[in-house]
C-alpha cells in the first residue's frame, strides 16, 4: 500500500470517526445506530469521557503519522517533524490507556477486551520505545519502532476495511437466509479485535527487515548501550 493511499485513509477514517460523534450526544446518536455511540451511550459518565478522548487524541495521531514518513520533510524541516512527532507521542499516551478502558466495555466481549486491549497496550509500548530510541539516538531503532507504532495506529482503517469486507462476504455467501443482519455484522465484528491490528505488525516487521533497520529485540540496542555507558561514565 503507497503512502498517498495510506496517508488519504487515514485522513478520511480521522475526519469520519470524529466528526460522527459531534453531531449529537451519545444517547442521540445510540437511537440512530451510529458508530459504537450504541455501545457506550449508557455507560457510567467516566466511561463516557474516556470514549471522547479516545475519538480526538486517537485521530490526531492517526492525521500525524503518515508525514512522519516523509523524508524530504524531515530533511527540510526537522523542527517541524520533531514537534509533530512530539505531539503524535503525546496523542497516543492519551489514546492507548483510553483504548484500553474502553476494551472492558466492547460488544465483542472477551474478543474485544482481550484484542483491543493487546493493541492498546503494544501501541503504547511501540511509540515509547520509539520516543526513547530517538532520545538515545539511536536513529534506527526510532524508525524500526515508529513504523510499529504506526502499524498501529492504522488499525483504525483496517478495522473498518476488515469489518466490510467480512459482512461482504457473508452477504455473498447468502448468509442473509440464515441470519439477520444485525446477526452478521455481529459475527464480522467479532474477528475484527485482532484482526484489524496482527497483519499490520507483520507488514510492519517485513517493513523493517526491507529497509534492514534494527528488528524486535528485548535487550537494549548496541548504540543504546554505548549511550549508557556515556552516560554512567559522565
Amino acid at each position: 500500500m503507497s503512502w498517498t493511499v495510506v496517508t488519504l485513509l487515514s485522513l478520511a477514517i480521522s475526519g469520519y470517526f470524529v466528526s460522527q460523534y459531534a453531531t449529537g450526544t451519545l444517547e442521540e446518536l445510540a437511537a440512530k445506530e451510529v458508530g459504537l455511540a450504541s455501545t457506550y451511550a449508557y455507560r457510567p459518565f467516566l466511561v463516557q469521557a474516556v470514549f471522547y478522548i479516545h475519538i480526538v487524541s486517537a485521530g490526531l495521531a492517526l492525521v500525524l503519522g503518515p508525514f512522519q514518513f516523509l523524508k524530504a520533510a524531515r530533511r527540510r524541516y526537522p523542527a517541524v517533524h520533531r514537534w509533530t512527532g512530539r505531539t503524535y507521542a503525546v496523542a497516543i499516551a492519551f489514546a492507548a490507556p483510553s483504548g484500553l478502558v474502553m476494551a472492558f466495555y466492547s460488544s465483542a466481549a472477551f474478543v474485544g477486551l482481550f484484542g483491543f486491549g493487546t493493541l492498546s497496550v503494544l501501541w503504547a509500548w511501540t511509540t515509547y520505545r520509539g520516543y526513547r530510541a530517538i532520545r538515545e539516538r539511536d536513529i534506527a531503532s526510532h524508525q524500526a519502532w515508529m513504523i510499529r507504532s504506526f502499524a498501529l495506529t492504522f488499525a483504525a482503517p483496517t478495522l473498518r476495511l476488515w469489518f466490510g469486507t467480512l459482512i461482504g462476504v457473508q452477504l455473498l455467501l447468502g448468509r442473509t437466509a440464515e441470519m439477520s443482519v444485525d446477526e452478521i455484522t455481529a459475527v464480522a465484528y467479532a474477528a475484527v479485535p485482532f484482526l484489524c491490528w496482527m497483519p499490520n505488525i507483520v507488514v510492519a516487521e517485513i517493513m523493517i527487515r526491507r529497509r534492514n533497520l534494527p528488528g524486535l529485540r528485548f535487550s537494549p540496542s548496541p548504540s543504546s548501550r554505548r549511550a549508557a555507558a556515556a552516560t554512567a561514565a559522565a
